[in-house]
């Protein structure tokens, strides 16, 4: 086979699909979460901190003092955005409440598989040997 029909089967088997999909999935709901962040936590979290961003929390690295984030990167200071990392650590907090309630309502949702009725059940493996050793028996007589 060619390298393209090789190429074609690759990415067209279930797996790659389902990646694909999962991807354009996740990236609506990067969105939606990125909104409940914004929108409904930061502003609460904002309320109960006394209005702190923390996106505009910062450590300048010359050791000089900046009334801003903005002034300190309008002056070309090395800075620490340590208020960036917290901002993220609450957004993977917030993705991972989501995903782990979407997961049990999925869970919930779901029906309860029943169990596989059981084969029939034939002779033992000790009743087949008797089986064969009688007509052995018979044969030989």
């Amino acid at each position: 086979m060619g390298f393209f029909s090789d190429f074609k089967k690759f990415l067209l088997k279930g797996d790659i699909v389902a990646l694909a999909t999962a991807v354009v999935i996740g990236a609506a709901f990067k969105t939606i979460v990125d909104s409940v962040v914004k929108d409904v936590i930061t502003p609460i979290i904002g309320m109960l901190t006394g209005g702190v961003d923390f996106t505009k929390k910062f450590i300048a690295l010359d050791g000089n003092s900046y009334e801003s984030l903005a002034a300190a990167q309008e002056a070309k200071a090395a800075v620490i955005t340590y208020g960036n990392l917290i901002q993220a650590i609450i957004n993977f907090i917030i993705v991972g409440l989501f995903i782990y309630l979407f997961l049990k309502a999925y869970e919930k949702s779901k029906k309860k598989e029943e169990p596989a009725p059981e084969a029939p059940k034939g002779p033992t493996q000790e009743e087949l040997l008797i089986q064969i050793r009688d007509e052995l028996k018979k044969q030989n007589s």
